[in-house]
């Protein structure tokens, strides 16, 4: 068996996963709801995950760190470029700019439009989101 095809055979469950990365299972579902993996299933329906993609979940948690949406790591990660140090810095630095932009009365409007749009979807997809609006509010003491 070459590499190539040893790093595509799925072998690892989510709990193996979630150790390797340091993400958690919810967040594995999100990123796989997203297409950015696709792990295969036994016929118990059971996720198996293989090396290359606990390689992408590492990828897409170091995207995220260095601030892109998931629009944006779906761009990289569909057209992938090496970035050197100094775009990584500009690219992480244009991103918070970005973010800086948005009030925080501003995102939480974008944020509920967005529930609001997602909430009548088949599956309703707004609870997996509802889970992500904690990183962006957080309660006075």
């Amino acid at each position: 068996m070459d590499e190539e095809a040893r790093k595509n055979l799925s072998l690892f469950p989510i709990g193996i996963v979630q150790r390797l990365t340091d993400l958690t299972p919810r967040q594995i579902r999100y990123y796989e709801q997203h297409e950015l993996i696709q792990p295969q299933r036994t016929d118990g329906n059971q996720r198996l995950y293989s090396f290359h993609d606990v390689e992408r979940l590492l990828e897409i948690k170091s995207l995220i760190d260095k601030g892109l949406n998931i629009a944006g790591i779906k761009a990289v990660i569909a057209k992938p470029v090496v970035l050197d140090q100094e775009e990584s810095d500009t690219l992480a630095q244009a991103a918070k700019e970005v973010r800086a932009e948005l009030s925080e009365t501003e995102l939480h409007e974008l944020l509920l439009r967005e529930l609001a749009d997602r909430a009548g979807q088949r599956g309703n997809p707004a609870s997996m989101i509802q889970g992500e609006l904690s990183r962006f509010f957080h309660r006075k003491p």
